[in-house]
């Protein structure tokens, strides 16, 4: 029952600016993407790991200027003239598939009042696409850097996690994660996850006292 209860409290994952930590690891790319509209050709390529807050940042964006948000292994490159002077946002543009689209979505924004944000983890000069015109289009795309998340944003990562699934750590919890995780997202995750889970499955309050228990149970989330 306790389980059951916490999945129907959990809440959406959060993309408000005011969640996103601005820190050395992301400050130039959240300078470049706030220099909107005047990026150069009017697209910005955004690249960071998993993890580095790339959708946040992105999502942020879009909902700041109303952008289109578009799959393109799910968009027909015959609609893309409907977005004439529309600003667009593609979460994973190295995902494969719709380079017609991603080609005529560039020229797009070069030559009209829209513009284009676009992520990816690796720089769009290693994405691999078929069509030479989009090679050389993506090889001269300007490139804003997300590196891997410092203690200052992972800690208001585990903030965020937390009141996602409604629970309040105690206070000690935070340094005693933070000195023992590996610097990344994802592993934020799967903490909570698993301090989630093992507080419904014990019916206990999260805690140190749990997580060194889940942490001597579930030493691959951790660094030795």
């Amino acid at each position: 029952m306790g389980a059951q209860l916490r999945l129907t409290l959990r809440q959406s994952p959060s993309f408000r600016r005011e969640d996103f930590v601005v820190a050395d690891s992301n400050r130039a790319a959240v300078e470049a993407v706030d220099a909107w509209p005047a990026w150069t050709g009017g697209t910005l390529a955004l690249i960071g790991p998993e993890g580095s807050g790339k959708t946040h940042l992105g999502e942020v964006w879009a909902a700041k200027v109303g952008a289109e948000r578009v799959v393109l292994s799910r968009f027909r490159t015959a609609d893309v003239a409907r977005l004439e002077g529309r600003p667009v946002y593609i979460d994973d543009g190295e995902g494969g598939g719709g380079e017609e689209t991603l080609f005529h979505l560039i020229n797009m924004a070069a030559q009209t009042s829209g513009s284009l944000l676009i992520g990816g983890r690796q720089p769009p000069s290693a994405w691999p696409v078929a069509l030479p015109d989009l090679r050389s289009r993506l090889n001269a795309l300007p490139t804003a850097i997300l590196q891997p998340p410092g203690e200052r944003v992972l800690r208001a990562v585990l903030i965020k996690l937390f009141r996602e699934r409604n629970i309040r750590p105690t206070e000690d919890l935070l340094p005693y994660l933070l000195w023992r995780m590996e610097r990344s997202v994802p592993q934020a995750q799967a903490i909570v996850d698993a301090l989630d889970e093992a507080a419904a499955r014990e019916g206990r309050s999260v805690s140190k006292a749990l997580a060194r228990r889940v942490l001597e149970r579930s030493d691959a989330l951790f660094e030795d």
